[in-house]
């Protein structure tokens, strides 16, 4: 007889967004107008023609199709460093602070196993990403907390004061708030107070709003002695299927995390990767429209929702309070519009709710329509 499943897949909690997907998908087959799913993040304006054209390029060539470098395209690593000192003032050796990923996501994952022993503390802010408790399972760690406020201001005096590793990410997602004021120096502050090292999200990094500049961690005196900054392909190019990011900064993370994708991964696609460098070192001019599409919905949602204090700085969320008695649940059984239960982010987010505007138009002012609708029922 085999065995049972192993406990690092038993330690895991339930994957949030695909039972979240689930529900709606229940929802959506049973009869009835038809269901407006604002609940996915999931990017609804794919990369700049010339990226897909690069791409195509490259797949038409027959050198590309063998196994990528390892550790990623000597090019795609200058490419993202040039970003960083055009668009945050950062110069990064991209020799030996950076490392490209299969996706950022992947580098959540490999942060935890290659900075952290088995039952060191991973503290996490509430509410958060959901997927970074997988991390923490993954990595046989204790879990620990840092509680956010509704606009993202951490209170540090609730922070355990030893920890291996702490995840920090403005904007935020659930929350939609920019970097506070200090935010990052704090963490600093704290991450030498307890010997944590520090990883700083930073998928939404370009979209943000009212006239706001983007605030990298690594501009920060001393981030780049404590931690590291992953930045996606996602959010800012549209290229979220792709699957391509970067850890950037501390250069012993850095090499732990290629020395561990040596063993795991055989490189990103080749052509995937000459993509992201024309995406990169190309026109920009599709970076400030899709922020600039994203903030135009966001002050429709905000306009709509004004009775439910919607907060959105940034990403391409919104985040509001439900009335009491009015769940995500009534919402998409009685109303057939589905929102990201606030509970599912943490116990802080418990009576909130998350709204996504990476839909098309038509889709989220029906959305927008029926939520309108249901707080004046409620």
């Amino acid at each position: 007889m085999r065995g049972p499943r192993p406990t690092r897949l038993e330690r895991l909690p339930e994957q949030y967004f695909a039972a979240l997907l689930a529900r709606v998908a229940a929802a959506a087959a049973r009869d009835g107008e038809p269901l407006v799913d604002l609940g996915r993040g999931n990017p609804d304006v794919g990369p700049p023609p010339h990226v897909a054209e690069a791409l195509d390029r490259a797949a038409r060539r027959p050198d590309t199709h063998g196994y990528a470098p390892f550790a990623g395209l000597p090019a795609l690593k200058e490419a993202i460093a040039a970003r960083y000192a055009d668009v945050y003032g950062i110069e990064l050796d991209a020799q030996t602070e950076v490392a490209v990923l299969p996706g950022s996501k992947t580098g959540l994952m490999e942060f935890a196993q290659t900075c952290v022993e088995d039952g060191e503390t991973i503290v996490l802010p509430d509410p958060g990403y959901p997927d970074y408790r997988s991390a923490v399972a993954l990595a046989a760690a204790e879990l620990a907390f840092l509680p956010l406020s509704p606009g993202g201001v951490p209170d540090w005096d609730a922070a355990p004061a030893r920890a291996a590793a702490l995840y920090l990410n403005y904007p935020s997602n659930p929350l939609a708030a920019c970097a506070p004021a200090g935010v990052f120096e704090d963490a600093i502050a704290w991450a030498r107070r307890s010997g944590a090292w520090v990883m700083h999200d930073f998928a939404y990094g370009d979209l943000v709003f009212d006239r706001r500049r983007p605030e990298s961690f690594l501009a920060v005196d001393g981030a780049r002695e404590v931690g590291f900054e992953l930045f996606s392909m996602s959010k800012t190019y549209g290229m979220a299927g792709w699957r391509i990011g970067f850890a950037l900064g501390n250069a012993e993370i850095t090499a732990r995390i290629e020395d561990l994708q040596n063993h795991q991964f055989a490189g990103v696609f080749r052509p995937v990767q000459e993509a992201a460098i024309a995406a990169l070192a190309g026109p920009q001019e599709s970076v400030e429209a899709r922020r600039a599409t994203y903030e135009r919905r966001r002050d429709r949602a905000v306009a709509a929702l004004a009775g439910c204090e919607p907060r959105s700085e940034g990403t391409f969320f919104v985040w509001l309070r439900l009335p009491d008695g009015l769940t995500c649940e009534r919402l998409l059984e009685e109303h057939r519009v589905a929102l990201a239960p606030g509970e599912g982010f943490g116990e802080r987010g418990r009576g909130f709710a998350r709204l996504s505007l990476a839909t098309p138009d038509d889709a989220l002012d029906l959305g927008l329509e029926r939520l309108r609708l249901a707080l004046g029922a409620g």
